[in-house]
């Protein structure tokens, strides 16, 4: 794999990673096409992996490398990752508010952002959409990072993350879907709505790592910023949502600490 990726130039790179996890999110729309229902407990545990995962690659795959970054070219590292980090919770913030978006599972008179007419399948759709922008950004932000050719950025673990985010798409492709479907909506158009959230990371990807690769010096800035902006979406989306059910809590607790370790796992494997 990872010969076949360096065949490519990073932004090229950060496509065909995205286009993966993009992939994923539709496997987990494509759901809907055989089943209406998806037992809660199961999306409950999904959605707890999803938070562990984007936990530890925004420690292991861009925190971490973005502090080593700092050092290598001579930035104050706990200030550059504080400025980081906080920018991207910061950008979360704004886009939270001012973004109409309606998270899965809660009613329409609980959109979230600027009031607006939209039908709930577009809010659900921005919702997703809304977590995927920081995800794409972050693997194309480290895929640029390694043309910087800095020993803290490797091929290897660009790979990981992309690996990492599209695992855990699948249950964000599945949380679009499949309430879509119980609304009313047919398999064919909820499948389409459900992997549409997707979309926007090969976007993200690219202009991320185009623009790391125009101005290096902010790397490890970037970096940081997609840190705090999926620290953000797991406090604020994932890790609540995924508790709302009492009895499900220790469960989800130990999903959530599964996915952590699988991401760690594979990022100190590849990187």
């Amino acid at each position: 794999m990872i010969d076949f990726i360096q065949q490519f130039n990073p932004v090229m790179q950060a496509f065909i990673a995205t286009l993966f996890t993009w992939g994923l999110t539709a496997a987990g729309a494509a759901i809907v096409l055989f089943t209406q229902t998806v037992n809660q407990k199961f999306m409950d545990s999904m959605l707890g992996f999803a938070a562990g995962v984007m936990i530890a690659a925004s420690f292991w795959s861009l925190l971490a490398p973005g502090l080593e970054m700092a050092e290598q070219l001579g930035h104050t590292p706990w200030l550059t990752a504080a400025i980081g980090f906080m920018g991207g919770g910061i950008f979360m913030r704004l886009a939270d508010k001012f973004l109409p978006h309606l998270h899965p599972g809660l009613g329409l008179e609980k959109s979230e952002g600027v009031k607006t007419s939209w039908q709930r399948s577009t809010l659900l759709v921005l919702a997703i959409t809304l977590h995927n922008i920081p995800e794409g950004l972050a693997v194309g932000v480290a895929f640029g990072a390694v043309a910087a050719n800095l020993p803290s950025a490797t091929i290897g673990g660009a790979i990981a993350l992309a690996i990492g985010i599209g695992i855990q798409n699948f249950p964000e492709g599945t949380a679009v879907s499949m309430p879509l479907r119980r609304d009313g909506m047919g398999k064919g158009k909820s499948f389409f709505m459900g992997q549409a959230s997707g979309i926007v990371e090969p976007i993200a990807a690219v202009i991320g790592a185009q623009f790391v690769l125009s101005m290096q010096n902010v790397l490890p800035y970037a970096l940081c910023f997609a840190a705090g902006a999926m620290i953000f979406i797991v406090v604020e989306e994932l890790i609540p949502n995924s508790q709302q059910n009492d009895a499900n809590t220790d469960l989800v607790t130990m999903a959530t600490m599964t996915g952590f370790s699988v991401m760690m796992m594979l990022d100190v494997a590849f990187g």
